[in-house]
């Protein structure tokens, strides 16, 4: 067998020219239009060349958001010695329209024609990009904007997806929903004529009454929107208890896994209800019916698909309908929403390798679910929003490692969540009143967090493993709709949630849907006794509430 390449030597000139790279690429100067001072724009995923010279950009993909300044730095690390200030819990509903107002919309594709050639259609790309950021500058809305994409390359791939697909399929992780639909790529969608349909991702993590009520209140705001519900952790692919006493959730994944038929099926209904006869989807039916009780190895190396981005592409794809009897499915979504997690778990086996690192997949490619199915995946992007940094943040759409200022994400956290009692730390001064340092002091000294040289309470590496407790739903801060606090009792009681502990299994006993005469008593029995804590929803829901502010 031939001999595997040797690893190429990095010498110290490679490691200047490295820096130097590093240093003129990794930050890029763009001049506001009002004189201001201009701002840095950093690639939080940048990754080192690794020399060789005839492979592609690395790092053309990589995400790109604007840098703080340091004097905000100063003011928030100043911030973070101030006490907590609980919030009710009315404070946690959000509406899109408050962060995605109309006239922030996204970039789309500007106009074109077959008379272009592929340099003209970069060229006017690459300028409609700068005006569209010169264009957000001068609005109002650009002092509290949150993170969002700056990357031209990665919204080349949206579009990409947007013209290719019959059905797009949007991707949010159901904790921050509001927040993370942007209307302006709903409308966007419906003038195109094609349909779209909203997977309200790990609802394992929320109450059921929390989802019911998400979808309620997204279907009466956008007509025509489909909505499912998606979790890659139901009960039969868990280890052991789903919370622990204090409220904090514990998902323990097993080493072989089933596929999560329950998602599959709703996705595959809503499916065949936009595309209706026009796409043959019964060997996507046989195919979930099949794998339904196959364990695979979540573990095992990814079986990765046909990867359509070779090279620079920036020619125009010609959309037609249910081309040759396929149906294409754009799958699109922040970073860490939960995508390749979806497409694999709806595969029934490892196709797309995962990660908690905010762009990791890195192009668009295309898998096919079965001859007649066919799933594109964008890489996840971020949206022109109001979105709260801190909730940015929670969400995932922002590496926790390359975060320069923490303590304003705990706040958020520790005014929504009774953190203390949640983590069971005690003050480290002994006081009444908790700060967000005093927080991570607290959980430094707990878990034995200490600075190398002077052995002090690591605070920083202590806000480091509370916010990545938060991203993976261990501390679980979840948002409403609005309405949901006033409407709270009728959600709780609405026949919707069958339907959604069938697709989460965490109870003891198989939930049916609700064609089944028995599912309300066979709900009533298991809410009554599992007593095991091996997902007890009434118990979750206690916890949660519990772990809010003082008006709980």
């Amino acid at each position: 067998m031939p001999q595997a390449r040797r690893k190429t030597p990095f010498s110290g000139k490679a490691k200047k020219q490295q820096l130097q790279f590093k240093k003129q690429n990794k930050t890029l100067l763009l001049s506001t239009t009002s004189g201001e001072s201009a701002q840095d724009v950093v690639s939080v995923n940048y990754q080192p060349s690794r020399g060789g010279g005839g492979g592609r950009d690395q790092n053309r993909y990589a995400l790109k958001f604007y840098r703080e300044s340091e004097a905000e730095l100063n003011m928030k690390k100043e911030n973070a010695l101030k006490a907590l200030n609980p919030v009710q819990e009315s404070e946690l509903e959000v509406d899109p329209h408050d962060y995605f107002p109309e006239d922030l919309a996204f970039p789309k594709r500007p106009p074109w024609d077959f008379n272009m050639s592929p340099a003209q259609l970069d060229a006017q790309e690459h300028r409609y990009f700068t005006e569209y950021i010169n264009a957000l500058q001068a609005t109002d809305y650009w002092k509290q904007m949150s993170y969002f994409e700056l990357n031209l390359e990665t919204w080349r791939q949206l579009w990409r997806v947007l013209e290719m697909c019959d059905i797009l399929l949007l991707i949010v992780d159901v904790r921050f929903a509001g927040m993370m639909f942007p209307p302006s790529l709903y409308k966007h969608v419906m003038d195109q004529q094609k349909s779209m349909i909203l997977v309200l991702n790990k609802v394992d993590l929320v109450p059921a009454a929390a989802v019911v009520a998400w979808k309620k209140y997204l279907m009466e705001a956008y007509p025509g929107l489909k909505v499912v519900y998606f979790t890659s952790c139901p009960g039969y692919n868990l280890n052991g208890a789903t919370s622990d006493k204090a409220g904090l959730q514990v998902r323990r994944r097993r080493g072989r896994q089933r596929m999560c038929a329950e998602g599959a099926t709703k996705l595959l209904e809503a499916c065949k209800e936009l595309a209706g006869t026009e796409v043959d989807l019964s060997s996507w039916e046989k195919k979930i019916k099949e794998e339904t009780d196959v364990e695979f190895d979540y573990d095992d190396q990814a079986e990765v698909g046909e990867t359509i981005l070779q090279e620079a592409d920036t020619t125009y794809y010609k959309h037609e309908k249910y081309k040759s009897g396929v149906l294409t499915i754009g799958c699109v979504g922040q970073p860490n929403v939960g995508k390749s997690s979806l497409m694999n778990a709806i595969m029934g086996r490892k196709v797309v390798s995962v990660s908690k690192t905010p762009g990791h997949t890195k192009h668009f490619q295309t898998i096919f679910l079965t001859p007649q199915v066919r799933l594109c995946d964008c890489p996840g992007l971020v949206f022109p929003s109001l979105v709260p940094r801190p909730v940015q943040i929670l969400m995932g759409a922002y590496p926790i490692a390359q975060l320069r200022e923490p303590y304003t994400t705990i706040r958020y956290l520790g005014e929504r969540l009774d953190l203390p009692s949640l983590l069971r730390i005690d003050h480290p001064e002994n006081d009444d009143s908790w700060s967000p340092r005093d927080i991570c002091d607290g959980w430094a000294k707990k878990k034995g967090y200490l600075t190398a040289k002077a052995a002090r309470l690591d605070t920083y590496r202590a806000a480091n493993s509370l916010l990545r407790m938060a991203l993976d739903g261990k501390i679980c801060l979840w948002l409403r709709p609005p309405g949901f606090t006033a409407n709270k009792e009728s959600f709780e009681t609405a026949d919707e949630l069958k339907y959604v502990k069938w697709v989460q299994q965490l109870t003891s006993e198989s939930v049916q849907p609700a064609t089944s005469e028995s599912s309300e008593e066979t709900d009533t029995q298991t809410d009554a006794d599992d007593s095991d804590s091996s997902g007890v929803e009434d118990i979750a829901i206690a916890n949660k509430f519990a772990a809010l502010g003082n008006d709980m």
